[in-house]
């Protein structure tokens, strides 16, 4: 599956914080669809992997009827388990490459890359999309630092790959990536901390596409 850079305008990323149970973190997720994200990332570290598979299948299950693209985050398994239609991996996770001969060619595999180097080292390993920063300070990953404007703009350039910025994005500072060559935005608690998420979710998708790359 490939991914269009307008499909990436808006990613959601999970986070059970401010959800009461899966029940309700679905009826969230399936908020940020219908407000306009077309990708929705699963992340869980706090599940066992029992309860983190059947959460992953209803969550597949969930985007393939809104017509949204689903990844899970890390966990290679449970995203071929479940019927999702990638995984998102980091740095310090398994290497991209392995990633791909184990998922094959149909899945998607997202990266997370702060510097032209990680990203190139990506794209050749048949990474499907990347995900650049942190644009911001993040309370969502505290130890995520801020990457420069510069950086975001070296990477972009260098990679024919979807590109989004990830962390510390909100409706009061998205604008300020304008001009990054960016395809769109990952957030998390500028959709789930809000109290309407499909409103909130219009809200980011129309300002990101004010920021992203021309297709």
């Amino acid at each position: 599956m490939n991914l269009t850079g307008r499909q990436m305008r808006l990613y959601a990323v999970t986070d059970r914080a401010w959800a009461a149970d899966t029940d309700a973190l679905l009826c969230q997720i399936e908020d940020a669809i219908d407000g306009g994200a077309a990708v929705v990332q699963l992340r869980e570290k706090r599940l066992d992997e029992d309860a983190f598979l059947e959460e992953a299948k209803r969550f597949a299950a969930l985007c393939r009827r809104k017509g949204a693209v689903s990844i899970i985050n890390d966990h290679v398994e449970i995203a071929q388990r479940s019927g999702a239609d990638g995984v998102h991996i980091g740095q310090e996770d398994l290497e991209a490459g392995c990633v791909r001969r184990i998922l094959g060619p149909d899945k998607i595999v997202g990266v997370s890359a702060h510097s032209v180097e990680e990203a190139l080292r990506a794209q050749a390993a048949g990474a499907s999309y990347l995900g650049v920063g942190a644009a911001f300070a993040t309370g969502t990953k505290a130890d995520a630092k801020p990457i420069s404007r510069e950086t975001i703009r070296a990477i972009t350039a260098a990679v024919e790959i979807p590109v989004v910025a990830i962390g510390g994005i909100g409706r009061g500072n998205i604008l300020e990536l304008k001009g990054c060559g960016l395809d769109g935005v990952a957030v998390v608690s500028a959709l789930f901390a809000r109290p309407d998420v499909k409103a909130a979710a219009a809200e980011l998708r129309r300002l990101s596409e004010e920021i992203a790359k021309e297709d």
